[in-house]
């Protein structure tokens, strides 16, 4: 952490989104921030309270003429989210008094936050590791329960302290390694080649074992694509509206109706489903139904699950028994489902086909059991509870991977017998990557990618 607060001019935003509601929340922060809004106040002389406490008031337009009750909430540098003096003005909801509350606080020559300028402020002031800044984000655009665990677990800092750890021992690995290279001539040697082989070994494994927890965290943080495929009137539009318990698709009896993929969020048990109808796969001249039936096959390419819909109430045809087994074939480890579908109605025959479940979805039969099914193939050998550590952020999984090349490529320089210049390289390297992660090496170019997620007000 910094010991000493940067703090820049005030910057000010609405903080809660904009519309009616019973309140909203203006933040402003920066160097006077208090005596700033001193000037549009009316009560008591916020400069001279202590921080943490709250203040009832009036705010007060060019005219000294109040036009809104509000709660104003202080804080003193450094103990705020910034680290700055912070001033949080709680006034009543609504479009048009907020936003006048605002300008009234812009006109005092105080500049309107970007995105993410709080919280970047934060990051520089020490308060937040950079990956501690980023878990903000994914905490504010969590769509699923555990998403919401996975962000707040890197909020907490586990990844960061985890990183830190191994890269600590690399520095002190290092240090001895360069401080032979300043006694060469005396042929003194500092460090033990055979315990940093195992240091960089240990190290290596762990790096892996963090890389090996990104698909997972991927797929919690983003939510799994599921893409329906199947034949025309398969009960794919049928199957979406079922599980996310609204018309979301339009279902009727002709074939063709779906001329385009649709996509729809669907929780289960905490896991983001990216639900993806597509329209039905077959040969057409409809040149709109034709583009649909393209962009089914994108969707499949680019899924995290597959589920193919068989109509039951229909035979197979041999083309359609290649058409599954193509399908299994381009799915690779994609996780592929194989579903009949109108079960309640279907034919009395050997179908010489195992399905993974028969489901009738306009009655309700097995769509528990499909939930569930899901949930098991999206998340199979995957390892993954409450308490798992995992990487979701796809910076930090290329951070780790250049890190771990590098310490690889350190290895490969003690299994030469190569020089301690030539090892200090690749080990120096390393040591920049991991940096990467928790913002002790940083540059502009990543901090305006990290931030310009953010909403304004955070």
């Amino acid at each position: 952490m910094h010991t000493e607060i940067n703090q820049q001019a005030p910057i000010a935003a609405i903080a809660t989104p904009v519309g009616e509601g019973g309140i909203a929340v203006i933040r402003v922060s920066g160097k006077g921030a208090i005596s700033k809004i001193q000037q549009c106040w009316q009560g008591k002389d916020l400069t001279a309270q202590q921080s943490h406490t709250v203040h009832f008031g009036k705010i007060i337009d060019k005219n000294r003429l109040p036009f809104d009750e509000v709660l104003v909430t202080l804080f003193h540098s450094p103990k705020s989210y910034t680290g700055e003096e912070t001033v949080e003005i709680s006034c009543h909801g609504g479009v048009l008094v907020t936003q006048k509350v605002l300008e009234t606080i812009l006109s005092l020559g105080i500049k309107p936050a970007v995105a993410g300028e709080f919280t970047q402020r934060a990051f520089l002031n020490g308060k937040l590791d950079l990956d501690q800044a980023e878990a903000v984000a994914d905490l504010i655009h969590a769509k699923s329960l555990k998403a919401v665990d996975a962000a707040h677990q890197q909020l907490e800092g586990r990844l960061g302290d985890h990183v830190k750890k191994f890269r600590q021992q690399i520095i002190d690995a290092t240090a001895m390694v360069e401080l032979e290279l300043d006694f060469i001539e005396e042929d003194v040697e500092f460090a033990n080649k055979e315990q940093l082989q195992k240091l960089l070994e240990e190290v290596d494994g762990e790096i892996s074992k963090l890389l090996e927890t990104y698909e997972t965290g991927r797929l919690v943080k983003d939510g799994v694509r599921t893409v329906l495929i199947g034949r025309p009137n398969a009960g794919k539009s049928t199957l979406l509206n079922t599980l996310v318990g609204n018309d979301r698709a339009i279902v009727t009896d002709i074939a063709g109706t779906t001329r385009d993929t649709i996509d729809v969020d669907w929780n289960y048990e905490g896991l983001l489903f990216k639900l993806i109808d597509t329209a039905g796969l077959r040969d057409t001249e409809d040149v709109v139904e034709a583009e649909g039936v393209k962009r089914s096959q994108k969707a499949f390419e680019q899924s995290d699950l597959v589920i193919y819909l068989k109509d039951l109430s229909h035979s197979f045809s041999n083309e359609e028994r290649n058409e599954i087994g193509d399908f299994q074939k381009k799915a690779g480890e994609t996780p592929f489902i194989l579903i009949g579908t109108k079960a309640d109605i279907e034919l009395n025959e050997e179908w010489r086909t195992e399905f993974d479940l028969k489901i009738s979805a306009a009655v309700g039969n097995n769509v528990e059991a499909l939930k569930r099914l899901l949930k098991d193939r999206a998340l199979e050998n995957k390892h993954y509870d409450a308490s798992s550590l995992l990487v979701t952020s796809t910076r930090h999984r290329d951070a780790l991977t250049k890190a771990q090349e590098q310490v690889r490529a350190a290895l490969q320089s003690l299994a030469q017998g190569m020089t301690g210049d030539f090892l200090s390289i690749d080990l120096r390297a390393a040591l920049n990557e991991l940096g990467a992660i928790t913002g002790e090496i940083t540059n502009e170019h990543i901090l305006d990618s990290i931030f310009s997620r953010f909403c304004i007000g955070k």
